[in-house]
């Protein structure tokens, strides 16, 4: 990372964990512009009203827990479910019943904090698309690419990060799937 650019992102107030993700994804030449806000946006409202921009364009970046065959191994290990990072724009729901079918699993549910800040090594409302503690599958809902930019977390309540679409899933080693709860 150039000194400049090296000064801006770790002045940003972005996580640490998440400036080194940058400099391991190359991204630290050209740092996304990181955003501070003076009070946490710990929801997708928030964060929207805080930017300025429409709520659909606000990566949410959620764990889940699944469970059952192919990873029943693993979240034995775990003592529960795989965690499961799902990425969707911020105006929709995410179906944890299209995620199970997508997975191939028994169950998936909504991870416990614990589990986040495990995980990621982020809490909730701060959790990026990418730069985790640990890898996990990644699914990215197709509803983020209706954008050119969308913001997401940048590893607290308080930063966020602007990021073509299609460049953060690729960051993010995501899948593209169709996961978005359809109204009724």
């Amino acid at each position: 990372m150039t000194t400049t650019a090296a000064t801006d992102a770790e002045n940003s107030g972005a996580h640490p964990r998440f400036i080194e993700a940058l400099r391991e994804l190359g991204l630290d030449q050209v740092p996304p512009l990181i955003r501070r806000f003076p009070e946490a946006t710990r929801t997708a409202a928030e964060a929207a009203a805080a930017i300025g921009c429409e709520l659909s364009q606000i990566c949410k970046s959620l764990i889940f827990a699944a469970w059952g065959s192919p990873l029943l191994e693993r979240s034995r290990e775990l003592g529960g479910g795989v965690p499961v990072l799902v990425l969707m724009d911020g105006a929709s729901r995410v179906d944890v019943e299209l995620v199970r079918k997508e997975l191939g699993v028994d169950k998936v549910t909504q991870a416990k904090a614990d589990v986040v800040r495990e995980t990621t090594g982020y809490a909730i409302g701060g959790v990026p698309p990418f730069g985790h503690r640990t890898k996990t599958r990644v699914l990215a809902d197709r509803s983020l690419l209706g954008h050119d930019v969308v913001w997401a977390a940048a590893g607290t309540p308080y930063t966020v990060f602007p990021m073509a679409p299609r460049d953060l899933v690729a960051h993010a080693d995501g899948t593209l799937v169709d996961v978005r709860e359809l109204a009724a």
